[in-house]
């Protein structure tokens, strides 16, 4: 019989290869205009001209003295704070999305704690892969 020690790292293998909750989110949320490298060259990146191109998430944390901006990112993914590109506030606000989401699984009435926090642990999950993207 295994040890826990020696069946956690026999499982160790199959775990690094799995995608992130967060990574998963980036590849159905967000590569499509930033890409899957993040430098703001998705498939859908071109039709985004009139508006202004997506710009390089990787380099978030350059671009603000070297610190990740975590609270700006969290307000963009959630809606609070508007970015030109992303078009009206109904599309695409991921936090309203996320929350959808959890009604559509019954998330409703008194688990609406469930529902928020379904919520906000995808848009953390995010930020956390985001944050690991950059130069």
């Amino acid at each position: 019989m295994l040890s826990g020690t020696m069946l956690s790292l026999a499982v160790m293998p199959v775990l690094a290869d799995q995608v992130s909750i967060g990574q998963a989110e980036y590849e159905s949320s967000c590569a499509s205009c930033h890409g899957v490298d993040a430098k703001g060259q998705g498939p859908f990146a071109e039709l985004l001209s009139l508006t202004g191109s997506p710009p390089d998430l990787t380099r978030l944390q350059a671009n603000n003295d070297g610190v990740f901006p975590f609270e700006r990112v969290y307000r963009v993914i959630d809606g609070r704070e508007e970015v030109k590109f992303h078009g009206p506030r109904e599309m695409p606000i991921w936090g309203k999305r996320y929350s959808d989401d959890a009604l559509d699984m019954g998330m409703v009435g008194e688990m609406m704690i469930g529902r928020e926090a379904y919520t906000r642990s995808r848009i953390l999950a995010l930020i956390s892969y985001l944050s690991t993207l950059q130069e």
